[in-house]
């Protein structure tokens, strides 16, 4: 991932509302949820949300598809993860990570002195 996607992308999710709604479209999974749902569940006005939604669009994070009289929102899992990757990839100085188990996290290992 290149680093102007990387801004772009953190830039789009370093807002409330955007951040809210793609937690729910990723909790929504790859099935996507229509706008108006979407409105529905984070009470955000239509023309707030059609705002969010398409800087998340633009960012990478969110495809729109049309469904009959529906457009259908469904979170980019793809970037996502090399969104993660590119945050992680030189953590722990190359030293694997241990996961933690009680979260899942990335638990690094103690440094030596």
């Amino acid at each position: 991932m290149e680093t102007k996607q990387v801004l772009a992308a953190l830039a789009a999710l370093a807002q409330e509302s955007r951040l809210a709604i793609f937690r729910l479209l990723i909790q929504a999974g790859p099935s996507g949820l229509a706008a108006g749902k979407v409105g529905e569940e984070l009470e955000i006005s239509s023309s707030a949300l059609s705002f969010h939604l398409k800087e998340l669009v633009h960012a990478g994070l969110v495809t729109a598809r049309q469904e009959g009289r529906f457009v259908i929102y469904t979170a980019q899992f793809d970037t996502m993860s090399e969104l993660v990757g590119f945050l992680t990839e030189n953590c722990c100085a190359g030293v694997p990570c241990g996961i933690d188990t009680s979260g899942g996290a990335c638990s690094p290992p103690t440094a030596r002195r």
